[in-house]
């Protein structure tokens, strides 16, 4: 179903608002916890910030085929391997977040300026099949809010973990190899 203008709106302010919310999640981190994982398989919070600068780069690029081309393809990517192989643990947090501000700044004033007609483009996704403006705006509006989210869900488990006494001396785990 598609969304209405005010929907619509609200999506695009919370896309806007989005930096805002990571930075200041992020800001909540002391710097010996960046690096640290909450468990196997799991993010540590630097990772977790250069992910978004590579997802919000992606983004930028596929609104903006949906917008101009005709039905284009939309590529998926397996984000674990991007974690692994641009090894994200070796990102400047800064330039990641400065990534993330700029894309989604040029992003949102794209936004604002498009036209009803442009929302109801489509084209196919590798993973989702068909996908439209409005999916995307979906998806990512509250993409950084999840992601920040995750990151106090790191804090607050780094800091359980600082507290118990059996935890003795604390590890970070180091890049992948």
């Amino acid at each position: 179903m598609a969304l209405t203008a005010a929907q619509r709106e609200d999506l695009i302010r919370r896309y806007e608002e989005g930096p805002r919310i990571l930075r200041d999640a992020f800001a909540k981190i002391p710097r010996e916890a960046w690096k640290w994982r909450p468990g196997e398989g799991k993010w540590s919070a630097q990772e977790v910030v250069a992910h978004c600068a590579d997802s919000e780069l992606n983004a930028a690029a596929r609104i903006r085929f949906l917008i101009a081309e005709e039905n284009p393809n939309i590529a998926g990517y397996v984000q674990a391997h991007w974690a692994k192989v641009f090894d994200y643990h070796r990102v400047r947090v800064e330039l990641a977040l400065a990534t993330v501000d700029v894309m989604r700044a040029l992003t949102v004033n794209l936004l604002k300026q498009l036209p009803d007609s442009a929302w109801s483009k489509t084209g196919t996704h590798t993973e989702r099949g068909r996908y439209s403006a409005e999916d995307w705006l979906q998806t990512y509006a509250e993409h950084l809010e999840k992601h920040a989210r995750q990151i106090e869900r790191n804090l607050e488990a780094w800091r359980a973990e600082e507290t118990r006494p059996q935890s003795g001396k604390r590890e970070t785990v180091e890049p992948f190899p």
